[in-house]
């Protein structure tokens, strides 16, 4: 059975000006609205750069110093104050803590939340975070390394805490790299995002099928996760296989947009129905 398609929302809680008490509000109007799914990001500074199908994620010009939050802190509090939306971070830079601490931190706003944690966990990729805080760069092969083996920890972490989680937390693994990345995600995750054309996706999506069944697990386990690209190309996204859609709302944090994407998604989980 096909699964429905969902609306996230990255409410990103960094840029000049950005205050605690206004993203607390926003969160409201956000859950109100009928959002499926609630995400942070997880930097330190706010990265200044792009997001491309062939290179990735990467910064380029100016990286001011301006107002952003610790993305663990507000996710806490955001369990707290929400009801209905599940929660994440997109996603959680696996240098930048113990993944036995992020394991157990996951566990907690799980159950601060009442079972409605996702645990999204990326390689990392931004140096200024690194730079800044005293942690190790390093290169793409050895945070992916790290990330691997975090990955390893985090499983048994959660398999043996006391009390357990509330459910079984979906992994949700962000990147899209064919080598590394992607047999990792056939292997840990629930949720697989990512930003690719229809293209790649569908070649990627070949690649994730060719892990999972060496593994022995059906795909379609995972789910799709992509940015949400516009109501123009939603519903090709959708037939390709996407059933997350996450809009990342930068500060001032305007939910025009997110108003026409939950239009959208009523009606063609409605069309799915029939």
């Amino acid at each position: 059975m096909t699964k429905p398609v969902r609306i996230g929302v990255q409410l990103v809680q960094g840029g000049a000006g950005v205050t605690y008490r206004r993203l607390r509000d926003k969160v409201l109007e956000i859950e109100d609205a009928g959002t499926d799914v609630l995400f942070c990001y997880d930097h330190f500074n706010v990265p200044v750069g792009s997001i491309d199908a062939e290179k990735g994620i990467y910064a380029h010009g100016e990286q001011p110093d301006v107002e952003n939050f610790e993305a663990w802190s507000v996710l806490s509090a955001w369990a707290e104050q929400t009801e209905r939306i599940e929660l994440g971070v997109l996603v959680s830079g696996m240098g930048y803590r113990n993944p036995d601490l992020l394991a157990d931190m996951a566990r907690t706003v799980d159950h601060i939340s009442g079972g409605r944690l996702i645990l999204g966990v990326g390689a990392g990729w931004y140096e200024k975070d690194y730079e800044r805080y005293g942690f190790e760069f390093g290169t793409v092969g050895s945070r992916m390394k790290a990330f691997a083996d975090g990955l390893d920890r985090i499983e048994h972490r959660l398999s043996v805490l006391k009390p357990a989680p509330q459910r079984k937390i979906p992994i949700l693994i962000g990147g899209g790299g064919e080598k590394k990345t992607l047999p990792l995600v056939a292997r840990y995750a629930d949720i697989w995002h990512y930003f690719d054309n229809l293209d790649t996706l569908a070649h990627k999506n070949k690649i994730l099928r060719e892990n999972t069944d060496a593994l022995g697990r059906d795909h379609r386990e995972i789910e799709r996760s992509q940015e949400w690209a516009g109501l123009d190309l939603a519903d090709a996204y959708a037939d390709a296989g996407v059933t997350l859609f996450t809009l990342v709302l930068w500060s001032p944090h305007d939910l025009t947009e997110l108003h026409k994407a939950l239009a959208w998604r009523d009606e063609r989980n409605k069309r799915a129905a029939a």
